[in-house]
């Protein structure tokens, strides 16, 4: 009773999240509500879940704290990364980039902004690249539709970029340091897969694209020696160490061992003295409020952060009531073929974290029965990792995007699941014709 009591659980507040504007309630309360219930059962049919020999109270308190410092991980890092982001925003950092973007033309962008977010992601990860893609877009597009729309095709190149990197995806790190791709393999073997999941999104949104860009209208520069204007100089300076905070999370990770909302928090305090110094120097500024951490911290969204919180405590209760191991056995019996149950694993990734998906799948099949560099790990990083573009909370870069930009779950739905699966599919077929 308990078991089917969760995944219904699960199913409605699932369906609460879709059905945010209809039904009025913010997806944050549905999502922490749905969480909270799903442990809370847990907890209180433990004896009916798990056998004895398994442990009582102790034994699942134990489970959700090893969750919980995943989860916090997680919101720490996406914390950390929309403070230095905001940062940066408020010092005008990105006039740097927005300042040089002066065409209209829709469909030149989309290619442009696909092209570099796709390699801008393999070379860091997914998260971060939209992170930084989507404030910048923001700064220099005015209209919300096509903010919207820009950042749904970011969602999508960068899921696919970290697919073929084995540093671009949580689930392609997994994959790769318990052995089962190797850097060189994954390059060679998912490269073209990947490029045809962003190619075919592009190629359909370029078809819908009407019009000309209406872009954000550039202030005239203030008086010289106005007391309210960032020199030149400081906004390069705040600039380059916000991005250098964001682009060195993977060497500090490499170097210390520490997890990576570490270095991200190393950086924001680095960059956070340095500000505060500028507005030292300035001391006849009487508007710098707006611009000091203090402030910029209550204008981050944290119902979004609340909203993080309740989906993954929600899929570790999933993951410990035994529901997505129950889902990966059945599909081992019910396809077999490993196209199959890889194509199905990509699906269900947009609807639960690709990374218990991932981590049952390493479980179920030992390295004796896919050795590294099967077809079968191939196939399953590349899936894990655009699946979940299918819907904006089904990847860690769509949940980023939706935080910072204020996505409806509905909107992206309709207007991005289509090019998102087509590429998908897409990257499926090609995948297939390359391995035979």
């Amino acid at each position: 009773m308990s078991y089917l009591l969760i995944a219904l659980i699960f199913l409605v507040g699932y369906a609460c999240i879709a059905l945010e504007h209809p039904l009025k309630i913010n997806k944050a309360a549905s999502a922490v509500l749905t969480g909270m219930l799903i442990w809370t059962v847990i907890m209180l049919g433990h004896d009916e879940l798990f056998p004895p020999a398994e442990g009582g109270h102790e034994h699942l308190l134990h489970q959700l704290y090893e969750h919980l410092s995943q989860i916090a991980s997680i919101l720490f890092f996406l914390l950390g990364a929309m403070a230095v982001v905001e940062l940066m925003d408020a010092h005008e950092g990105f006039r740097v980039i927005t300042d040089r973007i002066r065409s209209t033309n829709k469909r030149a962008l989309l290619w442009v902004i696909g092209a570099i977010t796709f390699f801008l992601s393999a070379a860091l990860d997914n998260m971060t690249t939209a992170i930084v893609m989507a404030a910048l877009l923001r700064k220099f597009i005015r209209d919300k539709e096509d903010v919207w729309t820009f950042a749904g095709l970011v969602i999508i190149a960068a899921n696919a970029g970290g697919a073929w990197s084995p540093i671009g995806d949580v689930t392609t790190i997994m994959l790769w340091i318990g052995g089962q791709v190797t850097t060189a393999n994954i390059i060679l073997r998912l490269f073209v897969p990947s490029v045809v999941c962003l190619v075919l999104p592009l190629l359909y949104l370029s078809a819908r694209a009407k019009g000309r860009l209406h872009l954000v209208e550039v202030p005239a520069q203030d008086a010289a020696g106005s007391p309210s204007r960032l020199g030149a100089r400081e906004k390069y300076l705040v600039f380059f160490l916000g991005m250098a905070t964001l682009l060195g999370v993977p060497l500090f990770k490499a170097v210390t061992h520490l997890p990576p909302f570490m270095g991200l928090m190393l950086g924001l305090g680095v960059l956070w003295v340095f500000t505060e110094f500028i507005h030292l120097r300035h001391p006849q500024w009487s508007e710098r409020q707006h611009m000091t951490v203090s402030s910029i911290l209550k204008r981050i969204d944290h119902s979004s952060i609340l909203f993080f919180l309740g989906i993954l405590v929600a899929v570790a209760g999933l993951q410990v009531a035994g529901h997505l191991t129950d889902v990966a056995h059945l599909l081992d019996r019910s396809l077999g073929d490993i196209f199959a149950i890889n194509t199905v694993i990509g699906v269900l990734s947009a609807v639960v974290d690709n990374v218990p998906l991932v981590a049952a799948a390493m479980g179920m099949y030992p390295l004796a029965q896919f050795p590294t560099d099967h077809p079968f790990w191939e196939l399953l990083a590349y899936c894990a990792g655009t699946g979940g573009s299918m819907l904006i909370i089904g990847s860690a870069a769509g949940v980023a995007v939706m935080g910072i930009l204020g996505i409806d779950f509905g909107w992206y739905l309709r207007r991005m699941t289509v090019p998102a699966a087509l590429g998908y599919f897409g990257g499926i077929a090609a995948f297939w014709l390359l391995w035979h």
